[in-house]
């Protein structure tokens, strides 16, 4: 196998003899010593992420020598059922961006904004991206998503996108316990010298093979050979610009020892306007001094282990007692070779008084009792206690009782709900910022349209003005004052949670404490937003109708208006 190692990797340089060649070799070996630095940082962390990781598939036995006999490993999940109830309740927390402006005249904007978030999050299947991080976050203990902008994404208009990064192949500063105030930010992956012909062929073949110098996961089911790889390193580098009194934040890429590519030249006030890191992280349990966190596997590895080692014991005294013992004197007559033949109806000894069983004593009863109870922790403490699956028991079978049970028993996952939604509003608002940098004008013309088409038919007044509107925002683009504010909902409801809410709105609407159309929008059903438009499009049809049946009534003197006096 392999042998890993942190060794410090040197950069390797061509022919170049300048000055500014110089300078710029010094540098690309300043960013390779604060990578190695790092990376060396999280050596521990690494191991960790793994072990958890081997915890999840419950494969933490590898861990133990194997005894002289093979002994059992059992192995109860308890641990990964837990993690996927919490997993799956998160799922109905799957976040939506509503944008708001600070003024009214930009509501029609704002309302644009959220079209072109919701277009993003389609384009780039943020669902997905959103259970790998709920996964890293529950496992790893924390998960990071990177913000960042498509040029050809919307046909080649651009976009800006909200992804998953893999928390093994991300470095965030060590000394640092906010990432926006730490040195750099490093994210790497192995590619092959194939792959960098393909992307930089004129520098390809200058680039020395380096990945065989750092370790790859060792939980990952396939092994890859990284003795031929080239590790490339994205590093961003968060500058404090004095005289402008702002951050600028910039992008190099580094493989083989060489620079690949450097934002500053391209871009020398900043890679993105906002200045900040492209990245933020959501914790599960907080680490003090730091901008990581601890996940479920941290909190609960102790019982599930002694749970399974108890499983163990048990399997182990099962075994011992399906073969019990014989024991014979060599006074009693009998030969051991003849007793063990079970197929013989008789067997010819002297002396029974030299022949006894010796059995397995069985275990305490109070073990098996022990080893539920010990489970049962494990899901109580993490809250996917038996409620929040959905199990009940004494027949509780009202759907308001489940879900106010429920609603007691989701805490944790409601902790967790609000650490990623808080997240979710800060990716948001650098997505917004990167819209208003690059694509804005083109992407709202494009969005104008939908939104639009989504009003209904018909050139009606209220169509008219708004559209006016929205043309009005989109002339003052060029000089956007407007602060944008980003405020989240779910997009998907628990069911027992939606029955509650549509039948409290349907109870206020027998009551008569509201109309019908406030009990519409107050519903939750798939097909709300159709619903809500066609009611709107009825009532200005109907609007439109009485206001011109009433203007030919007034016109021939016989509307209600032609007699009176």
């Amino acid at each position: 196998m392999m042998e890993k190692t942190n060794k410090r990797i040197s950069p390797v340089y061509g022919a170049e003899t300048s000055e500014k060649a110089m300078g710029k070799a010094e540098e690309v070996e300043a960013l390779y010593a604060l990578f190695n630095e790092f990376y060396s940082a999280y050596a521990q962390e690494r191991a960790r992420l793994d072990k958890c990781e081997r915890m999840y598939r419950g494969e933490h036995w590898y861990d133990v020598p194997m005894g002289e006999k093979g002994e059992p490993r059992p192995v109860t999940p308890v641990l990964q059922s837990t993690i996927e109830n919490v997993r799956a309740d998160l799922a109905d927390h799957l976040p939506e961006a509503i944008v708001s402006s600070d003024a009214p005249e930009y509501d029609a904007l704002s309302e644009i904004f959220t079209h072109i978030i919701h277009e993003n999050h389609l384009r780039c299947a943020y669902d997905e991206e959103y259970l790998k991080m709920t996964h890293d976050l529950l496992v790893g203990g924390y998960g990071v998503q990177q913000i960042g902008f498509d040029e050809t994404a919307n046909g080649g208009i651009g976009g800006a996108f909200i992804r998953h990064v893999d928390a093994r192949s991300v470095l965030f500063d060590p000394l640092a316990p906010d990432i926006q105030d730490g040195r750099a930010v490093f994210k790497y992956a192995h590619h092959t010298r194939d792959w960098f012909i393909q992307h930089y062929p004129d520098k390809a073949a200058e680039l020395r093979e380096d990945g065989f110098m750092f370790d790859t996961p060792e939980e990952q089911l396939l092994t890859a050979d990284c003795e031929k790889t080239i590790l490339l390193i994205e590093c961003w580098r968060r500058v404090y610009d004095a005289e402008a009194e702002k951050y600028a934040v910039h992008m190099m890429l580094l493989a083989g020892g060489m620079m690949l590519e450097d934002s500053r030249i391209a871009r020398p006030n900043g890679y993105f306007a906002h200045g900040e890191y492209p990245f933020v992280v959501t914790k599960m349990y907080e680490r003090k001094g730091s901008c990581l966190g601890y996940g479920f596997v941290d909190m609960f590895e102790t019982s599930q282990r002694n749970s399974d080692k108890l499983d163990q014991i048990v399997m182990k005294n099962a075994l011992l007692a399906s073969h019990n013992k014989l024991l014979i004197t060599g006074a009693s007559g009998f030969d051991p070779a003849d007793l063990r033949d079970w197929s013989k109806e008789v067997h010819q000894g002297d002396n029974l008084n030299g022949i006894s069983w010796f059995a397995t004593a069985p275990l305490p009863a109070y073990m098996l009792s022990y080893i539920a109870e010990m489970r049962n922790s494990i899901k109580e403490e993490s809250g996917a206690n038996e409620f929040a699956r959905g199990m009940t028991h004494a027949g509780v079978t009202s759907g308001v009782a489940i879900a106010a049970l429920q609603e007691a028993s989701s805490k944790r996952s409601r902790m967790a709900a609000r650490s990623i939604h808080s997240a979710f509003r800060k990716a948001v608002c650098q997505e917004i910022e990167i819209e208003r940098e690059f694509t804005l004008r083109a992407r709202c013309e494009k969005t104008l349209s939908a939104i639009g088409s989504e009003m209904g038919y018909g050139e009606s007044a209220a169509k008219v003005a708004r559209l006016s509107a929205i043309e009005h925002a989109l002339d003052s683009l060029d000089s956007l004052p407007a602060e944008f504010h980003v405020t989240v909902k779910v997009v998907k409801e628990n069911a027992f949670s939606v029955l509650n809410n549509n039948e409290t709105v349907f109870r206020l609407v027998s009551a008569g404490m509201i109309t019908p159309d406030v009990g519409l929008q107050l519903l939750i059903f798939d097909g709300k937003d159709q619903a809500v438009q066609l009611m709107k499009n009825k009532a200005l049809e109907l609007a439109l109708a009485a206001a011109q049946g009433a203007g030919n009534g007034a016109g021939n003197g016989t509307g209600n208006g032609a007699n009176m006096p």
